[in-house]
């Protein structure tokens, strides 16, 4: 259905004249009439009963009518909202992200975001798989590596290493191994090296598993590696952020870390001026700087 014609339509119906319809539309009556025939042909159905004082709606013009009233309504209330947008940060946000860090990093710091935009919906969606963005599979990303999808805005957030851990409990009943060799003697828990994940965690793997550990806990993500870790099941390569968070884990062999990890954040060049990217980035590199602090207080940076 031709949507110029149902705006024309709207405005005659309206307006209950072709002439008044005419003056807000800046069109001759002529023009008007015709359009309105042309719908009325398209449709094959009479919409106005015409009359001397003017145009009255068939029982089919006011079914036409109620839903053109509905749909100029809800592109009023969008236009409203969207002139709001400049000032003010609402509506859905899709974030991607992997699963650990989503779950170990990025979740537990949405509250300050929240309170600061209580309007904004987050669909957080947490896979290894890494999302579509020029085709809008997510709005926004943060990945362990720099994306490689053309017509996207990228933004290096930090740097992260593997390292190993383990707790407490776990080194008391089964000793401080005191070199890579001593691996022999553990259990590692770690990501398959096969699955989804930046080269380098993949490399430090295939490091540790070189010295034959005693046994292993293989897992598709680091969430899944750092509930191991707390419940004495072995030593983990896990990502350092946890530290700040988890800092009664234990770091194990400390001379043994992976390259540099790079943690970027993109999004697609179309969504540049989205206040809701805006704030979400923002929020994202506070919470870094944060981080950061942090850690130097620690003294572990």
């Amino acid at each position: 259905m031709d949507w110029d014609k149902l705006r024309i339509f709207h405005a005659v119906a309206d307006a209950g004249s072709l002439t008044h319809a005419g003056e807000r539309l800046n069109l001759s009556q002529s023009a008007v009439s015709r359009q309105i025939r042309a719908l009325e042909e398209s449709l094959n159905s009479t919409l106005f009963h015409r009359h001397a004082r003017g145009l009255i709606l068939t029982e089919q013009g006011e079914l036409l009518f109620d839903a053109t009233r509905a749909m100029s309504k809800r592109l009023e209330a969008a236009s409203a909202r969207i002139r709001d947008s400049e000032e003010e940060v609402f509506g859905e946000l899709k974030v991607t992200t992997t699963t650990g860090f989503g779950t170990l990093w990025l979740a537990p710091r949405l509250t300050k975001l929240y309170e600061k935009y209580p309007d904004l919906k987050i669909d957080l969606m947490l896979e290894e798989r890494v999302l579509d963005l020029p085709m809008r599979e997510a709005d926004v990303a943060i990945r362990m590596k720099e994306p490689s999808q053309a017509d996207l805005i990228r933004k290096r957030l930090m740097t992260v290493q593997m390292q190993l851990y383990a707790s407490r409990d776990y080194l008391e009943r089964n000793g401080m191994p005191e070199d890579i060799e001593d691996m022999s003697d553990h259990r590692l828990v770690c990501q398959n090296p096969n699955a989804p994940q930046v080269g380098a965690g993949a490399s430090l793997v295939q490091q540790l598993m070189a010295n034959n550990p005693h046994s292993m806990l293989m897992v598709n993500n680091y969430f899944g590696v750092l509930q191991g870790v707390l419940h004495d099941l072995g030593i983990g390569a896990l990502p350092d952020y946890l530290t700040e968070d988890f800092p009664h884990l234990v770091r194990v062999l400390p001379e043994i870390e992976s390259a540099d990890v790079p943690v970027f954040l993109a999004y697609p060049e179309e969504l540049r001026h989205s206040k809701r990217i805006s704030a979400f980035r923002d929020f994202v590199q506070d919470e870094i700087i944060s981080h950061r602090k942090q850690l130097r207080q620690l003294g572990k940076i």
